[in-house]
């Protein structure tokens, strides 16, 4: 007999929900932030230490990503165990997924509203790398240069220098001048990398049996999405930021490409949202297989 308890449809809002919409809020926006150090290393004319710069962003957003497992993964056994215990009670059961899905989009929402916010502080963010490239070249350590940066007089500087674009600023961005490959991938890789561990901490629902397995998976497709990455959208827009360096193209075109990569990385966000179910059966399915594989 089924435990009155497992029969319980939870709760959709929980603390532990909230802190992983906050980390994800911060982890997708501090990504689109990354994105101001190419205009940021053009102004400067100081690239390489720009590009250092930006890839430490990345990667400090990637790994910070990390963190909102925490929170997931208990509302992941949450589910799971009332999932395992519920088999045979399809209405008990598919509202604990529903719920389940529910938290996980209200996740990757979070992450677009922290992109969309960021790419309004666009500016701010290139001012803010402008001057970190001049304080790391100043003191020759990252960590100085941080520590620099967050004395409250220069934290005050920073956000006096956020302007909001006008009207005429957006139409003048001529997305023609960008390359349209590089837009394309840019959405297929945010879409990829906005939904990786969510969906499958959903597959591990669907299927509590491969639960361990579709959760490893995650790192996998985030892998997947660092390869697109490194392929298709680093080499193209490091190509557009050295030559505007050289003066074969203007600051104003390495201003439109950040600004259409920052428009296609939300665009790739929402439309997440329309393969999140169907990334999470790929990862039950692909988690199923391995499962019944015998080498």
């Amino acid at each position: 007999m089924t435990p009155p308890s497992a029969t319980l449809v939870p709760h959709l809002w929980s603390g532990r929900l909230l802190g992983a919409m906050v980390i994800t809020f911060i982890t997708q926006g501090v990504t689109i932030g990354a994105y101001a150090a190419r205009l940021a290393g053009v102004q400067t004319h100081r690239i390489a230490t720009s590009i250092s710069l930006y890839n430490l962003f990345m990667t400090v957003g990637r790994l910070a990503t990390l963190f909102s497992v925490f929170f997931i993964a208990p509302l992941s056994d949450a589910a799971g165990n009332a999932a395992a215990k519920l088999q045979g009670n399809t209405a008990a059961l598919s509202a604990w997924q529903h719920v389940f899905e529910g938290q996980l989009r209200l996740i990757v929402l979070a992450g677009t509203i922290g992109m969309l916010l960021f790419a309004v502080l666009l500016p701010m963010f290139t001012y803010l790398f402008r001057r970190g490239v001049r304080s790391f070249e100043a003191r020759g350590s990252v960590p100085h240069a941080v520590a620099q940066l967050l004395k409250f007089s220069n934290v005050l500087d920073v956000l006096r220098s956020e302007h909001l674009p006008t009207l005429a600023q957006l139409r003048s961005f001529d997305w023609r001048v960008v390359p349209k490959r590089l837009l394309i991938s840019n959405v297929l890789v945010t879409g990829v990398y906005s939904i990786g561990v969510q969906a499958a901490f959903l597959a591990s629902v669907l299927d509590p049996g491969v639960a361990r397995t579709a959760t490893s998976l995650s790192g996998v497709i985030n892998g997947v999405g660092t390869i697109l990455f490194t392929l298709f959208v680093d080499p193209t827009s490091s190509m557009i930021t050295d030559q505007a360096i050289h003066g074969n193209r203007s600051v104003e075109e390495v201003r439109t490409m950040v600004f259409y990569l920052s428009l296609t990385a939300i665009v790739g966000s929402l439309l997440s949202q329309l393969i999140f179910v169907q990334a999470a059966l790929v990862i039950e399915y692909v988690a199923r297989f391995a499962n019944h594989v015998h080498f």
